[in-house]
C-alpha cells in the first residue's frame, strides 16, 4: 500500500518518471528472474550439502529416550 501511495505521489510531482517506472518495472522483473532462480538453486544445493554433512551425526545420536 505504501509503495502505491509513493508511486501516486511521484505521479503527481513528476509524471514522466512515474510513467517510465511503470513501463520499466516488468522489464526489470523479467531480467532479474534468472538471478532469483539461480539464488534459489544455490540455496537448495547448500541446504542439501549441509544435511548430507550432518547425517552421520544425526545417525550416531540415536533416538531420544
Amino acid at each position: 500500500m505504501a509503495a502505491f501511495l509513493l508511486w501516486l505521489l511521484l505521479l503527481v510531482f513528476c509524471w514522466p518518471i512515474a510513467l517510465l517506472a511503470l513501463v520499466l518495472y516488468p522489464i526489470v522483473w523479467l531480467l532479474t528472474l534468472p538471478l532469483r532462480l539461480v539464488g534459489i538453486t544455490v540455496n537448495a544445493v547448500f541446504s542439501f550439502l549441509g544435511a548430507l554433512l550432518m547425517l552421520p551425526a544425526r545417525i550416531l545420536r540415536g533416538r531420544p529416550a
